[in-house]
């Protein structure tokens, strides 16, 4: 009685000429030329004053928001599959803490209590 092999679902299919032939990270390069352009954008923003104190407070953490939604989805490939699911668990928490903390900082601060 003779066995045959079948090839694993979760052996990669790469042809031969593939092997071993690294791949341009594009991904890269489109995360650092956007994480550039909202910092030039910023940068514009506040050197030419071009908005009123509110708004460009906005417009500066809406950049900022965007800017680590970039860090995550480019560089640190937080969407990816064939990580462990815990990680995304860990970084929700620290995401509720980050938020707790910073939104219980400004509470804080918007008393203006002299002591």
């Amino acid at each position: 009685m003779s066995m045959v092999h079948s090839e694993s679902p979760k052996t990669p299919h790469t042809s031969s000429n593939q092997v071993g032939r690294k791949r341009f990270p594009w991904s890269h390069v489109v995360g650092y030329l956007l994480s550039i352009a909202f910092t030039w954008f910023a940068f514009e923003l506040v050197s030419h004053r071009a908005m009123h104190f509110g708004p460009l407070l906005f417009a500066i953490l809406a950049l900022g928001v965007l800017q680590i939604l970039v860090q995550l989805l480019f560089f640190m490939h937080v969407l990816e599959k064939h990580g462990p699911r815990y990680h995304i668990l860990a970084f929700a928490t620290a995401m509720f803490f980050v938020f707790v903390f910073v939104g219980s900082s400004l509470w804080i601060m918007s008393f203006n209590t002299p002591m």
